[in-house]
């Protein structure tokens, strides 16, 4: 019985490391989210930190359009973020995680 509980509790712990390195290995994973056809164009990491905004000179004359085009763009590139931030943590979890009967979370 203790040696299976040490073996769930090393699996657990390699589990733990995997994510560490998942999310380690996410801030170098670039996203994009645009708006207005490029003429805004966020860049954020997969762990959903702003790198980089890029913004088309036509759009320094109208405030408010391009308040509009970087909303749509944040909010663009934090889902693509999201996603993949997702996928990628849950992967790295269900990977790692010692067979329990009857704890199936990841199925």
């Amino acid at each position: 019985m203790f040696g299976d509980m040490k073996g769930m509790v090393a699996k657990l712990q390699e589990a733990q490391a995997k994510i560490e390195e998942t999310k380690n290995r996410l801030n170098t994973v670039f996203v994009d989210g645009e708006s207005g056809n490029g003429k805004v164009v966020v860049t954020a990491t997969a762990n959903r930190e702003i790198k980089n905004i890029a913004i088309d000179n036509e759009l320094l004359n109208d405030k408010e359009e391009l308040e509009d085009y970087l909303i749509i763009a944040l909010n663009d590139a934090i889902k693509k973020a999201n996603d993949i931030n997702e996928t990628e943590l849950a992967a790295a979890a269900k990977d790692g995680m010692p067979d329990i009967p009857g704890m199936n979370m990841f199925k």
